[in-house]
């Protein structure tokens, strides 16, 4: 399925007409844990962790090197509350009204 929305995505870049859309797969491949993901215009990568949108600039960076194969939930969850903050400070302080 990934490399196959992979294809459609970078066929319709090509004929100047992208779907403006990130997707984010996940599942069992091989018996193992899969997580990929594909942008707008075909790029596709698979790791242990994705994001979309600013997420992928400003979030990633603080899960590579943060995260690590045997997180606990707990600290899994305070791990995303830290990245959710960034990216709600980066919104904040592109707008001054926030709902």
């Amino acid at each position: 399925v990934h490399n196959y929305l992979t294809r459609v995505m970078y066929s319709r870049r090509n004929k100047f007409n992208p779907l403006w859309n990130s997707l984010v797969l996940g599942g069992v491949k091989n018996g193992q844990k899969y997580l990929g993901m594909v942008s707008m215009i075909g790029v596709h990568f698979e790791d242990n962790h994705v994001a979309t949108g600013f997420g992928n600039h400003l979030a990633r960076p603080i899960l590579r090197d943060e995260w690590h194969e045997n997180l606990s939930f707990e600290d899994g969850v305070k791990l995303l509350e830290k990245c959710m903050r960034v990216l709600l400070y980066r919104d904040r302080s592109a707008v001054n009204k926030l709902q």
